[in-house]
């Protein structure tokens, strides 16, 4: 988890880069933050009074979140190793959805016979056909709009917007201004009924995909060399380059990574709306800057956790306070931050 970092062993050589970004042996984690998701869940049952429709809010909460956390891990993943604000991260999103209803749409036979395998089979597809056309478009953003704003945040803030604008009306060029239903493939429709608890199969789905990327996102970063010369070249660019690393293709390929996390964020995101828009991506970019404001600017954990209280916020103030719902991702924003000024897991160098 990107959590406090600990200091650099002390047989690190001095001035390596690469030997400072290590993770160290023993690793300080702040436990603090992790209870904060089960605190939220045991403070609403009381308040909910009925445990079988506390799972059910429960478990549509936590995969709301995986969902939020797998659209904003690649915003996280661009902001944190390349600092960069991408403004124009929306348009990932929708392209990803949009390019799976194209591929499910081609696929009806594999998605309308309640076959598990061939359903599944289906949406993976879809998913890795709306990655690499997320990931196609963050490679043009990269090149063409934000390699000329490194290292200025305000006109990385403009320029992202503007190529999301433009990004939004050439979707609705190809596939029209109106939303067009992404309905679940049939085997993935219903819920498991566990005495009068309902648990949405889609939602299981959801987990397991969110906690897949997770888990990925921090073995790449924390145990691969890859992750390690990316981290190493964010605090020491130009070493990193002396020793022969190449780290502006390196930095392209985090982009393209990122967009690509927003794209399958999207096939998630538009299956769990069961429709898209042009503009889904856009609405979802609030969402997302507060997901990662939470859980602390660039911190992949942090992130994780943000978005699982976001989820679950929002599932138990639309049940006990529908009004308050509407706003209440703003309101825990506000606590946190007024707890911990830089969020949960705040990245070490920022």
């Amino acid at each position: 988890m990107s959590a406090p970092v600990a200091p650099p062993a002390a047989n690190a050589p001095a001035g390596n880069p690469v030997a400072a970004a290590a993770p160290p042996a023993l690793a300080i984690v702040d436990w603090l933050p992790l209870l904060l998701v089960p605190a939220m869940a045991l403070l609403a049952l009381p308040m909910i009074g009925s445990a079988p429709t506390w799972v059910t809010l429960t478990a549509a909460g936590l995969a709301m979140g995986m969902i939020i956390f797998i659209i904003a891990s690649g915003l996280t993943l661009i902001f944190g190793l390349m600092d960069v604000l991408n403004f124009g991260h929306g348009v990932f999103i929708a392209l990803g959805a949009f390019l799976a209803v194209s591929v499910l749409g081609l696929m009806s036979d594999w998605t309308t016979v309640n076959h598990l395998g061939m359903n599944l089979a289906a949406i993976a597809i879809a998913a890795v056909v709306a990655m690499a056309g997320a990931g196609l478009l963050g490679y043009v953003f990269e090149r063409v709009l934000v390699r000329r704003v490194y290292g200025q945040h305000l006109m990385q803030i403009l320029i992202t917007m503007g190529g999301m604008v433009v990004g939004e009306e050439l979707i609705k060029m190809i596939w029209g201004p109106q939303m067009i239903a992404l309905e679940l493939p049939a085997s993935l429709r219903g819920a498991f009924i566990f005495g009068d608890a309902a648990i949405e199969k889609y939602r299981l789905l959801a987990v397991l995909v969110g906690l897949a990327v997770f888990i990925s996102m921090l073995l790449v970063l924390n145990r691969t060399k890859l992750g390690l010369l990316i981290r190493a070249g964010v605090q020491d660019r130009e070493m990193v380059e002396s020793l022969g690393y190449r780290i502006r293709r390196l930095f392209v390929g985090v982009f393209i990574a990122g967009s690509g996390l927003a794209g399958l964020g999207g096939v998630m995101w538009g299956l769990y709306q069961q429709g898209v828009t042009p503009q889904m991506g856009a609405k979802v970019n609030v969402l997302i800057f507060i997901v990662i404001i939470i859980g602390g600017l660039g911190s992949t954990g942090g992130c994780f956790l943000g978005a699982m209280l976001v989820g679950l916020l929002a599932n138990y103030t639309g049940f006990l306070a529908p009004k308050v719902a509407l706003f209440s991702n703003i309101l825990l924003m506000a606590a946190v931050l007024l707890w911990r000024p830089q969020g949960l897991y705040p990245v070490a160098n920022r």
